[in-house]
Order: C-alpha cells, then structure tokens, then sequence
C-alpha cells in the first residue's frame, strides 16, 4: 500500500496493492488524483438530462440534442450519425510530436461529427426521444435505459415494461412513481421494494404482496400501516385511500412517508455479494466503494453499471453488459474490452484508448466517432506494425507532457459544467466551475403558451377526458409547461392514479436528487449494537439506526 498526495486537491489518498496489480495488468500508470477527484473529472463528461432542440449538422433537419444550438461541434442526428453517408476516416490526421496530446485530441473534437443523443440503431427507430439509452421500443424521456418498452420519465432502467415515473427499476412491470425497484408488478410509490406484487407506498420491503404504507415487510400479505388484516378487512381498508384522486394520492403518500420515519431503514443494499463496499451492489464478488452495481467481479470505483457481466474495472462510471479490463472511462460497455480513458464507447469494441464514440472494430487511439475499423490514431489508419509502433511513441510522448494515464481534463468536455451530472455530485459555482477550466452554460429561455394551470386540472383520473392531450400544462414547481402523451394517459388509465402538477424533468429530478445522496455514504453507530457503519442516512434522517447485521435479525 502507498499513500499520495492528490495532484488536484492536494488531499492524501492511498494506492493498495492489489491496485498496483490491476495498473500493470492494464499497462498503464497509477492515477495521480484521488479517487474523488477522478470521479469528478469523468462525470464532467456526462450530461444525460439537459436537452436541446437544434438542426442536425447533416440532414439539416431539426433534432433532439445534449449540445444546444451553437456549440462548437459538429452535431450529427443520430440517425445520421449512423448511417454511411459520411465518412469517419476523412478526418483522420497525422500525429504531432511537437504538440501536446490533448491539445490534438481537441482538434478532432470540433471537426469530426459526433452524435447528439447516445442512442443505439434501434433505438432511434421507435424511441428517439430518450438518452444514454439503448434497445428501447416505445419509450420517451427515459435516461441510461436498456432495454425498456413502453416506459417514460425515468433513469437507470434496465429489463422493464410499463414503467412510468420511476428509476432505478428492474425486471419490473406496470410500476409508477417508483424508485429502486426490482421484480415488482403493479406497485405505486413505493421505494426499495423486491420481488413485490400490488403494493402502494412501500419502503424497504420484499416479497410482499396487496401491502399498504407500510416499511420493513418481509414476505407479508394484506398489511396497511404494519398491521395485518384478513383480505376482507384490507380490501375494505384501502378504500378509503382513493389513488386515482390527486387529493387523495397526496394524502397517502403524506401518511405513508410519516410512518416510514418511525421504523430505521436498510442501512444499505449489498444483496447476494460477497466482499463489497459501497451501496446498491447486488450479485457481486470483490468489488469496492462502487455504487449501483449489478454482476460485476474484481472491480473497484465503478458507478452505475447497469447489467453485467463486469469484470477487472477500474474507475468507470456507466454502463457495464460485458464489460472487461476498462480503467477510466464513462459510459463504455456491450461487449467492449480494454477500454482505457475513453468515453460513450463500446458496442463490440476493444483495446480503445483515448477516445469518444468509438463503436465496433478495436486498436483505437485518440478516435472521434470511429464506427468498425482497426489501428485507427486519430481517426487515420495505419497497418498492425505501423499502428503499435506509432501508438508507442505516442505514449511515451505522452508521459513527457504528464498526460498519459489522466482522463481527458475538464477543458475538453464536450458539455458545460453544470449540464453534467458532475454539478449533482461535486455543485460548482459558475466562477469556480471556470477556475478548473470548465465552461458554464447559462439557461435556456424558453415562453410557453400555457393552456391549463394546475388548479384547472380535474382531481381524478376518471374525469379526464382526452382533450388533456392538446392542453400545455403550466408545471406547478418550476412554470414550465408540458404536455401528456398518449402512452402516458393510458398508463395513469390503466393505474388509476392522477394527473401529474410536475413537468417529466422535475419529475425525474426529484428521485435523481435522492439517489446522488444514496451515493455518498456518511460514518454512523448502530443504535443497536453500537458497531460502526457507513449508510447514506445522516443522524438528522434517521436518529435511530441500525447496523445490516442487527437490522436483519430484526426484520428478516
């Protein structure tokens, strides 16, 4: 083990052994910054929410995009950005040895076409209003999502079917205003249920079905409030919680959140793992302080792999599906190796480094929106022999200007700072988002022809006639407007739940808001046992807390 000083917050952080065996397995340096400070630097490259309307740099068609009108790039459609009518090796280039990496590597940035939203061919074809998403049919305003069908307003879906207002969802079906859901069908409100059927306003349950406002359940049936009634008793109980009515919505939602405060919640989620830190890490093995994990092995640092197989990853944040031997990178995975210091890369990729939207083929370096091809620097072909002679000196050059073994710096993100999810983790102002080099992108003004305020819209779900469909609803917390969808009318239909009073992004904030706090863990006593533990809940949360182990004996 090795302690070092962070070279951007000057802070100490410690390199363990098994670190270093990772490092020479991948060939390539121990990281300078700390493990926070990488973070940051990677997810400054990822703005999933922040979308713009603006022509298609192609076609010239008007479009969905993460770039607003006027950046510096040339923005492609991603149906045009797909297709073959333009060439990704035209813009290849010889290296300069007299001229820093990075400097090169910009270059390329604003020449070659890259694409407005990180969609997959499938996607674009019936769901193209989404991002970071791929194998979506009939999706819309869904973000990092693969697959998903018939499904809206939600991030972090993987496997799920009719999910509408919810994230963090798996393998689910028919489930609303929802979050960390996995295997439940047909369930309102609820928030770390498993394996649940029919259930509204749950928290921290498993496998129960026909429960209400309740926390803590294990394997229950008919409970309201963690009191058990027969089924006829129930079912005459809940009628007097009338979900379809806004009013009566609210009122249950209000009853049920007061209720969960009295019961500790599960202090974190580490199901079927073995030898893991970090939160939300299921089906694991020796994967360390990483979060939203799903079947991932010898790993450490990863965030938000949304399926596995992962294997020996370093410091990757987003995406996963077969994903092997990557090290600083965002949002690369589908059956993509090697993957070192790249971003929105993958699809059948390998041994890329250095480069964005690199798709198919492999042995790329410093690539723009290569798609197949191999032995590619900066977007130039060049033969095997010539390739690794080539990428070689490249790297020792690299080393020389202390460039080779850092992710892209904050200069050269595509995005503005506080477009990205990094302004969520790691909020800047906009003077000290400039000071490290960031730009900063003010908002984006936009006048709406508002057709029905909030206190116009009718209190329960039967009363709404189809006729919503051609109103903009004024959004009651930021005054935006918005507007429902077909899907969407059906779904609440078909739910017996009410209108929204939220426009999709403050919708989606909302539950995006409470997941980056689920992602950093503070130091608590188990009131209990008094053993030490990390959890994401502070003492003003929850005063009373237990440890996994003493909170499992209790509720299991």
């Amino acid at each position: 083990m090795e302690t070092t000083t962070c070279l951007n917050c000057s802070k100490e952080f410690t390199i363990a052994s098994e670190d270093f065996d990772f490092y020479k397995k991948i060939d390539v340096p121990a990281p300078t910054w700390c493990p926070t400070c990488r973070l940051k630097r990677r997810v400054a490259w990822c703005n999933m929410f922040t979308l713009y309307k603006r022509p298609c740099d192609l076609c010239k068609k008007d479009s969905i995009s993460v770039y607003p009108p006027g950046a510096p790039y040339v923005i492609y459609c991603p149906k045009c950005w797909w297709s073959d009518n333009w060439d990704p090796f035209s813009y290849g280039r010889e290296y300069d040895f007299s001229r820093s990496f990075f400097e090169q590597f910009n270059e390329q940035l604003h020449r070659v076409p890259i694409s407005g939203l990180n969609i997959d061919a499938p996607t674009m074809q019936s769901s193209p209003y989404n991002n970071s998403a791929g194998h979506l049919k009939n999706c819309y305003l869904t973000f990092f999502a693969d697959p998903a069908e018939d499904s809206a307003y939600g991030f972090y879906l993987a496997n799920v079917r009719q999910v509408v207002d919810t994230s963090l969802s798996m393998i689910c079906e028919l489930v609303y205003d929802s979050r960390n859901t996995f295997k439940d069908n047909h369930c309102i409100g609820v928030e770390n249920t498993i394996e649940s059927i029919d259930c509204a306003f749950l928290r921290d349950c498993t496998n129960c079905q026909n429960c209400y406002a309740s926390a803590n359940l294990r394997n229950k049936k008919y409970y309201l409030f963690n009191q058990p009634y027969n089924r006829e008793e129930y079912f005459e109980k809940i009628k007097q919680w009338n979900l379809g009515s806004y009013q009566g919505y609210q009122a249950l939602r209000k009853a049920a959140r007061e209720h969960w405060a009295k019961y500790p919640p599960k202090p974190i989620f580490m199901d079927l793992s073995v030898d893991c830190t970090g939160n939300y890490v299921f089906e694991s093995k020796n994967v360390k302080e990483s979060y939203e994990i799903l079947s991932a092995q010898d790993s450490k640092y990863l965030h938000m792999m949304i399926s596995g197989p992962v294997k020996d990853c370093y410091d990757v944040f987003g995406w996963g599906n077969n994903l092997t031997l990557s090290y600083e990178s965002q949002a690369v995975g589908e059956n993509a190796s090697q993957m070192r210091f790249c971003t929105d890369s993958g699809i059948n990729a390998y041994d890329c480094e250095y480069s964005k939207l690199s798709t198919g083929g492999g042995h790329h370096f410093g690539c723009v929106s290569v798609k197949k091809g191999e032995y590619v620097i900066l977007n130039k072909k060049y033969s095997k022999e010539e390739y690794e002679i080539l990428v070689f000196k490249i790297r020792e050059h690299m080393k020389t200007t202390r460039e080779y073994g850092e992710f892209f710096p904050f200069k050269l993100s595509t995005h503005s700072y506080n477009e990205t999810m990094a302004q969520d983790f790691f909020p800047l102002s906009e003077a000290e988002a400039t000071m490290q080099g960031s730009r900063w992108q003010s908002p984006d003004v936009r006048t709406y022809s508002i057709t029905k305020k909030v206190a116009d819209l009718p209190d329960h779900i039967r009363d709404c006639s189809d006729d919503i469909l051609n109103d903009v609803i004024e959004c009651e917390k930021c005054g935006k407007g918005f507007k429902m969808i077909v899907m969407e009318l059906d779904f609440l239909r078909q739910m017996s739940v009410p209108l929204p009073r939220r426009c999709p992004f403050c919708r989606i904030n909302e539950k995006f808001k409470a997941w980056v706090r689920q992602m950093q863990l503070t130091d608590r006593v188990c009131s209990n046992c008094s053993k030490e533990f990390k959890t994401p809940y502070t003492h003003e949360e929850f005063p009373n807390i237990l440890c996994k182990d003493c909170w499992t004996e209790t509720y299991n």
